[in-house]
């Protein structure tokens, strides 16, 4: 079921070494005391932190390390480029007039990475 994202919210890339944590850009709209994303917070090092290392040739940092060491994939420091916002975004759910993200909204890196979220940052508890 889709959550809406907030700042909190874990994400994933596939060629990242490790997660990184979600920031939404401030604004007064909250969702469990958090500030909710939408799909224009997609500013790296600001919205998007760095996944750790990127381990994909296509990028320029980590094709020169590679070979420098003769071949051999050499991961560099992560600096996500993000030349598009989320899609697809929740068109129903307007935050200042920009589309929601929820959990299910996807972000792709100019280096081929494919950024989702692994948690939502907020939880829904059922009572029983």
């Amino acid at each position: 079921m889709p959550n809406q994202v907030c700042t909190s919210a874990m994400m994933t890339c596939t060629f990242g070494t490790g997660p990184s944590v979600f920031n939404a850009t401030p604004r007064p709209v909250l969702t469990s005391n958090l500030v909710a994303g939408v799909i224009t917070d997609n500013i790296p090092m600001v919205n998007v932190p760095p996944f750790i290392m990127c381990t994909t040739p296509s990028n320029p940092a980590v094709a020169a390390a590679t070979a420098a060491a003769l071949g051999v994939l050499t991961p560099m420091p992560c600096v996500p480029v993000l030349p598009a916002p989320w899609v697809p975004g929740v068109p129903n759910v307007l935050i200042q007039n920009i589309p929601a993200l929820d959990n299910n909204c996807k972000l792709t890196c100019a280096w081929g990475g494919m950024i989702a979220f692994s948690t939502p940052g907020q939880f829904t508890h059922q009572i029983p």
